[in-house]
């Protein structure tokens, strides 16, 4: 079996991009991975620059070389170009991506074990497709968890699996042992028949060791704290956990001393140095003097950044998981950027 990665995170921690980088950085050395979004919010077509992505599977980049170098492939192509850089390098994989719709995967459901066809057709146009789906949330977990899983498990006619893993950009923290856990959820809809049996399915591939659940964070008190209370709620349904992704750092500017000295206000010091370095005499209501107080409130302001950053990164090592760290990108997230973050993660090993 090849092997699920589910990505999920506090609103506004850049999980959809952190999903995405995962693809990538999976996607090497002749690997092809699947990036699955549930949510239907086409935000992995906006990240890899391409149109929105349609109700199948679909090749949007071919990922880094082996040793970094970034190839992409045009969107809709079946294969990338290597760059001259890359020659003679070993290529990259293949990274592929399917918006699920709930709807759509209700009717690929009904023609696999009814046999419905076009009578399923003529239900989505009287909307009872879209009826069934929005009654029964367990039934589009059920549905939008057994895609991901199916595509885990499908195999070429050689055997072989046709993916080596599949990554999944699921829903918040707040609501993901919910989506994933469609044993509680189906509960109530069928406890025997094809649903049920279905539902059987999937928790085999998310409960199995094939499975790892992602955490996105940022070092700030609540979503740090979502991600303690979500390990919490995964481990407790036997949920896999794989490790916690701190997106978006920012490197702290000044040394401990210096941070010290930042934090109790060292006026003297600091209109010395402004002085010698051109900005006015050190005396009292001088160009230099007039630049302290600024200076010193950012100073004072990083400081207490970094503390609480510091604070916040202690709580989530705490946990006892692997954690991977991505820097802000300050000028966001573009192509580049993205294919920037998948070094970051395969530098820092498997994930």
């Amino acid at each position: 079996m090849s092997r699920l990665h589910v990505v999920s995170g506090k609103g506004g921690t850049g999980k959809t991009t952190v999903a995405a980088a995962l693809a990538l950085a999976l996607a090497t050395e002749g690997r092809r991975t699947l990036l699955v979004e549930v949510e239907g919010r086409q935000g992995i077509a906006q990240l890899f620059e391409t149109e929105a992505l349609p109700y199948e599977e679909r090749k949007i980049a071919v990922a880094p070389a082996s040793d970094g170098a970034a190839l992409r492939a045009s969107p809709g192509t079946e294969s990338g170009g290597e760059s001259p850089r890359g020659a003679g390098r070993r290529a990259g994989g293949e990274v592929h991506a399917l918006a699920i719709d709930a709807e759509r995967a209700l009717l690929d459901y009904l023609q696999m074990f009814y046999k419905l066809g076009s009578a399923g057709r003529a239900l989505k146009k009287l909307g009872a497709i879209d009826f069934a789906t929005t009654i029964a949330p367990g039934l589009r977990d059920v549905l939008l968890t057994g895609k991901a899983c199916e595509a885990v498990r499908r195999k070429d006619k050689n055997g072989k699996f046709v993916y080596d893993a599949v990554v999944m950009d699921a829903p918040p923290t707040g609501r993901i042992t919910r989506f994933l856990n469609v044993n509680d959820e189906v509960a109530g809809l069928a406890k025997i028949g094809p649903i049920h049996n279905q539902a059987q399915a999937v928790m085999r591939v998310l409960k199995s060791p094939e499975t790892a659940v992602h955490l996105v964070t940022l070092l700030e008190e609540m979503p740090v704290q979502e991600t303690a209370d979500g390990v919490e709620e995964l481990r407790a349904a036997g949920i896999p956990v794989g490790g916690i992704v701190i997106n978006m750092t920012r490197p702290a500017l000044l040394d401990n001393g210096d941070l010290d000295i930042a934090a109790r206000g060292a006026r003297a010091g600091v209109a010395k140095a402004l002085s010698q370095a051109g900005l006015g005499g050190a005396r009292r209501g001088g160009l230099a003097d007039r630049l302290i107080d600024p200076l010193l409130e950012q100073a004072r302001e990083h400081a207490e950044r970094v503390e609480l950053e510091r604070a916040e990164h202690a709580e989530l090592t705490a946990i006892g998981l692997p954690t991977y760290e991505l820097e802000l990108l300050p000028e966001g997230v573009d192509l580049a950027g993205l294919y920037h973050l998948a070094r970051d993660l395969r530098k820092q090993g498997p994930i």
